[in-house]
Protein backbone atom coordinates (compact mmCIF):
# COMPACT_ATOMS: atom_id res chain seq x y z
CA UNK A 1 0.00 0.00 0.00
CA UNK A 2 2.76 2.52 1.15
CA UNK A 3 4.89 1.34 -2.21
CA UNK A 4 1.37 2.62 -4.42
CA UNK A 5 1.63 5.94 -2.33
CA UNK A 6 5.20 6.25 -2.57
CA UNK A 7 5.19 6.20 -6.50
CA UNK A 8 1.83 8.04 -7.02
CA UNK A 9 2.90 11.87 -8.35
CA UNK A 10 2.56 14.14 -6.04
CA UNK A 11 3.95 17.28 -3.99
CA UNK A 12 6.91 15.29 -2.67
CA UNK A 13 8.12 14.16 -5.81
CA UNK A 14 7.72 17.25 -7.39
CA UNK A 15 9.95 19.24 -4.90
CA UNK A 16 12.51 16.38 -5.18
CA UNK A 17 12.88 16.53 -8.58
CA UNK A 18 12.88 20.14 -9.27
CA UNK A 19 15.62 20.47 -6.81
CA UNK A 20 17.45 17.81 -8.06
CA UNK A 21 17.21 19.27 -11.40
CA UNK A 22 18.72 22.73 -10.55
CA UNK A 23 21.70 20.49 -9.57
CA UNK A 24 21.43 21.53 -5.93
CA UNK A 25 22.01 17.96 -4.53
CA UNK A 26 22.56 19.11 -0.96
CA UNK A 27 19.54 20.41 -0.93
CA UNK A 28 17.38 17.91 -2.44
CA UNK A 29 18.74 14.99 -0.02
CA UNK A 30 17.77 17.82 2.69
CA UNK A 31 14.14 17.55 1.10
CA UNK A 32 14.24 13.56 0.87
CA UNK A 33 15.08 13.69 4.85
CA UNK A 34 12.94 16.43 5.68
CA UNK A 35 10.11 14.65 4.05
CA UNK A 36 10.72 11.22 5.38
CA UNK A 37 11.40 12.88 9.11
CA UNK A 38 8.22 14.20 8.98
CA UNK A 39 6.61 10.46 8.40
CA UNK A 40 8.31 9.01 10.90
CA UNK A 41 6.75 12.14 13.33
CA UNK A 42 3.39 11.10 11.76
CA UNK A 43 4.51 7.26 12.55
CA UNK A 44 5.22 7.77 16.12
CA UNK A 45 2.44 10.24 16.61
CA UNK A 46 -0.23 7.91 15.10
CA UNK A 47 1.38 4.88 17.35
CA UNK A 48 1.00 6.64 20.15
CA UNK A 49 -2.72 7.72 19.65
CA UNK A 50 -1.97 11.57 19.18
CA UNK A 51 -2.91 11.27 15.75
CA UNK A 52 -6.88 9.93 16.54
CA UNK A 53 -6.81 13.45 18.43
CA UNK A 54 -6.34 15.90 15.31
CA UNK A 55 -8.69 13.34 13.03
CA UNK A 56 -11.40 13.77 15.96
CA UNK A 57 -10.92 17.10 16.64
CA UNK A 58 -12.48 19.85 13.90
CA UNK A 59 -10.63 23.09 15.06
CA UNK A 60 -7.28 21.08 14.86
CA UNK A 61 -7.70 19.51 11.58
CA UNK A 62 -8.76 22.44 10.01
CA UNK A 63 -5.88 25.06 11.83
CA UNK A 64 -3.24 22.65 10.10
CA UNK A 65 -4.99 22.19 7.16
CA UNK A 66 -5.28 25.85 7.15
CA UNK A 67 -1.81 26.58 7.68
CA UNK A 68 -0.27 23.82 4.99
CA UNK A 69 -2.61 25.27 2.19
CA UNK A 70 -1.36 29.01 3.00
CA UNK A 71 2.36 27.61 3.43
CA UNK A 72 1.38 25.62 -0.37
CA UNK A 73 0.38 28.76 -1.89
CA UNK A 74 3.42 30.82 -0.42
CA UNK A 75 5.47 28.81 -2.01
CA UNK A 76 4.27 28.50 -4.90
CA UNK A 77 3.39 32.04 -5.55
CA UNK A 78 7.62 33.11 -4.38
CA UNK A 79 8.19 30.80 -7.09
CA UNK A 80 5.96 31.80 -9.53
CA UNK A 81 6.75 35.49 -8.79
CA UNK A 82 10.52 34.72 -9.14
CA UNK A 83 10.29 33.52 -12.23
CA UNK A 84 9.24 36.91 -13.74
CA UNK A 85 12.21 38.62 -11.87
CA UNK A 86 14.94 35.86 -13.73
CA UNK A 87 13.14 37.02 -17.06
CA UNK A 88 13.75 40.39 -16.25
CA UNK A 89 18.09 39.62 -15.22
CA UNK A 90 18.56 37.63 -18.34
CA UNK A 91 18.15 40.50 -20.73
CA UNK A 92 20.96 41.58 -22.07
CA UNK A 93 21.45 45.10 -20.13
CA UNK A 94 21.52 42.73 -17.30
CA UNK A 95 23.27 40.12 -18.44
CA UNK A 96 26.33 41.10 -15.43
CA UNK A 97 23.97 40.85 -12.59
CA UNK A 98 21.67 37.56 -13.98
CA UNK A 99 24.47 35.03 -11.39
CA UNK A 100 23.42 37.17 -7.89
CA UNK A 101 19.39 37.16 -8.84
CA UNK A 102 20.09 33.45 -9.72
CA UNK A 103 21.57 32.86 -6.56
CA UNK A 104 18.70 33.83 -4.62
CA UNK A 105 15.52 32.79 -6.75
CA UNK A 106 15.08 29.00 -5.45
CA UNK A 107 12.19 28.59 -3.61
CA UNK A 108 14.25 30.81 -1.57
CA UNK A 109 17.63 29.23 -0.43
CA UNK A 110 20.84 28.07 -1.45
CA UNK A 111 21.84 24.28 -1.72
CA UNK A 112 22.26 23.68 1.91
CA UNK A 113 21.16 20.60 3.72
CA UNK A 114 19.10 22.17 6.39
CA UNK A 115 17.46 24.57 4.23
CA UNK A 116 16.38 21.58 2.07
CA UNK A 117 15.15 19.44 5.49
CA UNK A 118 13.38 22.40 6.80
CA UNK A 119 11.38 23.01 3.67
CA UNK A 120 10.89 18.80 3.50
CA UNK A 121 9.77 18.91 6.97
CA UNK A 122 7.42 21.53 6.92
CA UNK A 123 5.81 20.24 3.51
CA UNK A 124 5.21 16.76 5.14
CA UNK A 125 3.83 17.72 8.59
CA UNK A 126 1.35 20.38 7.52
CA UNK A 127 -0.30 18.29 5.57
CA UNK A 128 -3.46 16.79 7.33
CA UNK A 129 -4.04 14.09 5.15
CA UNK A 130 -0.36 12.38 5.98
CA UNK A 131 -2.10 12.33 9.43
CA UNK A 132 -5.36 11.23 8.14
CA UNK A 133 -4.05 8.36 6.04
CA UNK A 134 -1.91 6.75 9.11
CA UNK A 135 -4.63 6.75 11.31
CA UNK A 136 -7.12 4.60 8.45
CA UNK A 137 -4.20 2.72 7.75
CA UNK A 138 -1.61 2.04 10.61
CA UNK A 139 -3.27 0.70 13.14
CA UNK A 140 -4.85 -2.32 10.79
CA UNK A 141 -1.36 -3.55 10.20
CA UNK A 142 -0.22 -3.37 14.14
CA UNK A 143 -0.37 -6.91 15.40
CA UNK A 144 -2.53 -7.22 18.54
CA UNK A 145 0.29 -8.32 20.63
CA UNK A 146 2.75 -6.25 20.27
CA UNK A 147 4.08 -2.84 20.94
CA UNK A 148 2.19 -0.06 19.61
CA UNK A 149 4.90 2.14 19.22
CA UNK A 150 7.59 -0.41 18.11
CA UNK A 151 5.21 -2.05 15.15
CA UNK A 152 4.12 1.52 14.22
CA UNK A 153 8.13 2.85 14.27
CA UNK A 154 8.79 -0.42 12.08
CA UNK A 155 5.88 0.16 9.57
CA UNK A 156 6.89 4.06 8.98
CA UNK A 157 10.39 2.77 8.88
CA UNK A 158 9.41 0.45 5.43
CA UNK A 159 7.53 3.11 4.38
CA UNK A 160 10.41 5.21 4.37
CA UNK A 161 12.71 2.93 3.17
CA UNK A 162 10.82 2.37 0.08
CA UNK A 163 10.69 6.25 -0.23
CA UNK A 164 14.28 7.00 -0.05
CA UNK A 165 14.49 4.16 -3.17
CA UNK A 166 12.44 5.67 -5.04
CA UNK A 167 14.02 9.65 -4.08
CA UNK A 168 16.89 8.16 -5.62
CA UNK A 169 15.94 6.86 -9.02
CA UNK A 170 14.20 10.63 -8.91
CA UNK A 171 17.32 12.00 -8.16
CA UNK A 172 19.06 9.94 -11.04
CA UNK A 173 16.74 10.88 -13.68
CA UNK A 174 17.16 14.37 -12.82
CA UNK A 175 20.91 14.48 -12.78
CA UNK A 176 21.03 12.60 -16.23
CA UNK A 177 18.47 15.75 -17.63
CA UNK A 178 20.20 18.03 -15.48
CA UNK A 179 22.31 19.96 -18.53
CA UNK A 180 19.19 20.47 -20.66
CA UNK A 181 16.98 21.05 -17.48
CA UNK A 182 19.36 23.79 -15.96
CA UNK A 183 19.12 25.99 -19.58
CA UNK A 184 17.84 29.21 -18.51
CA UNK A 185 14.70 28.72 -21.07
CA UNK A 186 13.94 25.60 -19.80
CA UNK A 187 14.47 26.56 -15.95
CA UNK A 188 11.99 29.28 -16.46
CA UNK A 189 9.31 26.79 -17.79
CA UNK A 190 10.43 23.99 -14.99
CA UNK A 191 9.58 26.75 -12.24
CA UNK A 192 6.34 27.76 -13.67
CA UNK A 193 5.26 24.29 -13.29
CA UNK A 194 6.80 23.45 -9.91
CA UNK A 195 5.03 26.72 -8.36
CA UNK A 196 2.02 25.91 -10.35
CA UNK A 197 1.71 22.42 -8.93
CA UNK A 198 2.31 23.58 -5.64
CA UNK A 199 0.19 26.31 -5.53
CA UNK A 200 -2.56 24.30 -6.92
CA UNK A 201 -1.81 21.47 -3.84
CA UNK A 202 -2.14 24.07 -1.66
CA UNK A 203 -5.54 25.65 -3.11
CA UNK A 204 -6.79 21.98 -3.44
CA UNK A 205 -6.10 21.43 0.40
CA UNK A 206 -7.83 24.89 0.95
CA UNK A 207 -11.07 24.19 -0.68
CA UNK A 208 -11.52 20.36 0.52
CA UNK A 209 -14.40 19.60 2.82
Amino acid sequence: MVGLLTLTPGLDTTLVLRTAALGHHRRAWGVILGIQSGTLVWGVLTSLGVTALLTASHLAYETLRWAGAAYLMWMGGKLLWTTRRRSVAECPKAAGSGAEVETGTDIGDRDTLLGGWRQGIATNLLNPKMGAFYVAVLPQFIPADASHLAAGVLLAGIHILLAVIWACALITIAHALRDRLQRPSVRRYLDRITGTVIAAFGLRLALEE
